[in-house]
């Protein structure tokens, strides 16, 4: 991967940061891991080239120093094919002298014996000893302790701002994003291109899946279309201008495209059958695409003044052919 590679490249690297994904397990890049890459379950750092900076060296390896414990990432190695990390590491300015030196040698009776030894500023050996320094496994959790709801009474509030906060690399400092770029680039982790998520999408299985995966991520269509400020628009539409800058289109400017363009799809039932889909199609257009949750949205007017959910399945031929009608509507209307 190289920058030039825009938002494919940027899409394989999301993937490669998602804790939640098993693909891809190997990432080559060029300069792209000293911009600040966070990829917390990346085991193994591999240096094919020579590396002189050692700002660069320590932002290379940094991307290995992320600890995820319910991942089972408590180490990482770095495979130097070029002498750089033996050369930077030995370099007192990367942290200083060393201040203890460990060795450990195996006795007759198959014990390990640690030696440490302490450096002194002329870097002379002042003390030996044969004491073991343990080192305690357990990882804090800062999440410790229960956590708490505050209640407020009177007044009004509202959302003036909405940012991500993520941990840096090092996991030590906090790095403000904004939701709209958060969302992106999750999006884009998730689906590396605008085809690839319409083909998801417009199943409404695979959108339910989508929805949950990015409600997981903490992205939530309401508050997307509240930071964008395009409350009209498709979540899909949404998603594909934010992710891939692709052009917004407004949940009713689908749905006349579909009544004007596929009018032979709504001509293959009888009148009253077209009437509900029709009916759908306004619902979505209004509200969005969970209006196309069968059989909830049969018992609402005006689709319910048609009859109850049992009437209704056979004006279709029965349920099996109306639950294909509804998932044939929302195909095209993803189609273009």
């Amino acid at each position: 991967m190289t920058s030039e590679e825009g938002q494919i490249g940027r899409g394989h690297l999301g993937r490669f940061q998602d804790v939640e994904t098993s693909s891809p397990v190997i990432l080559t890049t060029f300069q792209l891991l000293t911009t600040g890459v966070d990829a917390p379950t990346c085991k193994n750092i591999i240096l094919a080239r020579v590396v002189e900076s050692m700002t660069d060296f320590k932002q290379i390896i940094g991307r290995g120093t992320r600890v995820r414990d319910d991942y089972g990432k408590l180490y990482f190695n770095i495979l130097d094919y070029t002498g750089s990390a033996t050369r930077l590491f030995a370099d007192p300015d990367f942290d200083g002298e060393p201040a203890l030196i460990t060795e450990e040698q195996i006795n007759e009776e198959g014990n390990i014996i640690p030696r440490t030894y302490e450096i002194v500023e002329d870097h002379s050996v002042i003390a030996e000893t044969e004491e073991s320094f343990p080192i305690d496994p357990r990882i804090g959790n800062d999440s410790e302790g229960q956590r708490r709801k505050f209640y407020f009474d009177g007044g009004q509030i509202e959302i003036a701002t909405h940012l991500v906060y993520e941990l840096d690399p090092d996991g030590t400092q906090l790095s403000v994003v904004k939701f709209t770029d958060y969302a992106a680039d999750k999006v884009r982790t998730l689906y590396p291109s605008a085809a690839n998520l319409k083909t998801q999408w417009a199943n409404p299985e695979k959108r339910s899946e989508i929805i949950e995966k990015l409600a997981e991520r903490g992205i939530d269509f309401d508050e997307l279309a509240e930071a964008t400020q395009q409350p009209q628009a498709d979540p899909f539409d949404l998603l594909c201008h934010i992710a891939f800058n692709a052009p917004l289109r407004t949940r009713r400017e689908r749905a006349d495209r579909l009544r004007q363009e596929k009018k032979d799809f709504f001509d293959h039932y009888s009148q009253e059958a077209q009437t509900i889909l029709k009916a759908l199609l306004e619902k979505y257009a209004e509200h969005g695409p969970a209006q196309f949750i069968l059989p909830d949205i049969l018992q609402i007017p005006p689709i319910s003044t048609h009859g109850n959910v049992v009437e209704i399945s056979e004006l279709f031929g029965g349920p099996d052919q109306l639950r294909e009608a509804v998932h044939r509507l929302q195909t095209l209307l993803y189609a273009a």
